[in-house]
């Protein structure tokens, strides 16, 4: 197993995971395929050549079997202290047929390892009620909720 950074190569295969992670959770969605692949490549695009998006992805025999977002928040600086930006995780995915291996927990560490090389003060994930074991047995723990004012 190789764990790396997403490189322009994989965006096809980056969409259609993103594609088969919302059809698995939200059956329901009913979209054109096309529309979204369009949208998604754009993203996918400006977040690889950038700096603020880290995509990890864990390759097996060619396929990518799993992949984790990091995006980077830069904090306010305030006075006394030296500010460190932290680290937003999101759409954490594993396909299917690669799950229970410990291909996620491998790909955290990594994440783990290069968010404290780079002095990130935190990284925050938002889980699933389905994800938090799998959060907890990899060191993160709850904390309190944050405040959200929803706008549509």
């Amino acid at each position: 197993m190789k764990i790396r950074k997403a490189t322009e190569q994989d965006i096809a295969a980056l969409t259609l995971m993103r594609w088969e992670f919302t059809l698995e959770h939200q059956p329901e969605v009913q979209d054109d395929y096309d529309l979204f692949e369009t949208e998604c490549r754009a993203f996918l695009e400006q977040a690889i050549r950038g700096e603020r998006w880290h995509i990890w992805v864990a390759e097996l025999d060619g396929v990518i079997a799993s992949h984790m977002y990091i995006q980077i928040i830069d904090k306010v600086p305030r006075p006394g202290r030296t500010t460190y930006p932290f680290a937003y995780m999101t759409n954490v995915y594993t396909d299917p047929d690669y799950r229970s291996r410990g291909i996620g927990s491998r790909i955290l560490e990594t994440i783990r390892e290069w968010a404290a090389a780079n002095k990130f003060e935190f990284i925050l994930v938002w889980p699933s009620e389905d994800s938090r074991d799998f959060y907890s047995r990899n060191g993160y723990s709850l904390c309190d909720d944050p405040m959200e004012l929803h706008l549509s």
